[in-house]
C-alpha cells in the first residue's frame, strides 16, 4: 500500500503503531501515523515526553500521538488537517458502536485502495480490561456483519484468537467482475 498516512485508534502498549510507523520509515515516503488512544486503561499515554520517549527507544519519530477519543479528536485542528488515509486501524473500546463511529469518522478521508483492519472482529468476547466492575462485550463482530451486508466492501478476516478483519472498497469495475 505504501501509504503516506496512517490512522490508528487504541493500542495497549503501541505495538500497533510501533510495527506501522517502522513500515513507514521503511518505506521512505515520510509517512506518519495519527495515533489516537485517551489512556483510559491505565496513564501509560499520559505524559507527552514518557510518550516521545517511548517511540525513540525503538527508533520511532514519526508517531502523533493525541490522547484523546475518537469523539473528541474528530473535532480538533489536527482532524481538520489529516490528509488522505491509507491505511485505518480500529483497536479501539471493541464495541460495534464504538467501531461504526472509529471507522465512519474516517471514511471521507480514506485513499481509493485505503484498507481497514478492525481488531478483534471475528467473535464476541466477554473483557475485563478495565476492572471487573467494568467489564463489558466486545461486540466489533456485529458491526463487520453489517459491512458484510454492505454491497462495494471487500472484507475478508483471519479468525486467529478474537482475529483481525480487513476491509476495503472495491472498485467498480472489480465488483462487476462477480
Amino acid at each position: 500500500l505504501r501509504p503516506a498516512q496512517v490512522v490508528c485508534i487504541g493500542s495497549w502498549r503501541g505495538f500497533v503503531p510501533l510495527v506501522l510507523a517502522k513500515g513507514l520509515q521503511d518505506n521512505g515516503n515520510g509517512g506518519r501515523v495519527c495515533f489516537i488512544d485517551p489512556s483510559l486503561v491505565d496513564d501509560f499515554w499520559g505524559d507527552p515526553s514518557r510518550v516521545k520517549d517511548w517511540w525513540a527507544h525503538f527508533g520511532i519519530d514519526n508517531i502523533d500521538h493525541h490522547r484523546l477519543t475518537t469523539q473528541d479528536f474528530v473535532r480538533t485542528p489536527a482532524m481538520a488537517a489529516l490528509g488522505p488515509v491509507g491505511l485505518l486501524f480500529v483497536d479501539g473500546l471493541h464495541t460495534a458502536e464504538q467501531a461504526r463511529f472509529d471507522h465512519e469518522a474516517f471514511v471521507p478521508r480514506l485513499t481509493p485502495d485505503a484498507v481497514v483492519c478492525f481488531h478483534d472482529g471475528v467473535r464476541h468476547k466477554q473483557s475485563r480490561l478495565y476492572g471487573d466492575d467494568k467489564a463489558y462485550r466486545h461486540t466489533v463482530v456485529d458491526y463487520i456483519d453489517e459491512l458484510k451486508r454492505r454491497p462495494g466492501l471487500q472484507v475478508m478476516d483471519f479468525p486467529l484468537d478474537a482475529g483481525v478483519v480487513l476491509v476495503r472498497q472495491v472498485a467498480p469495475a472489480e465488483s462487476s467482475r462477480g
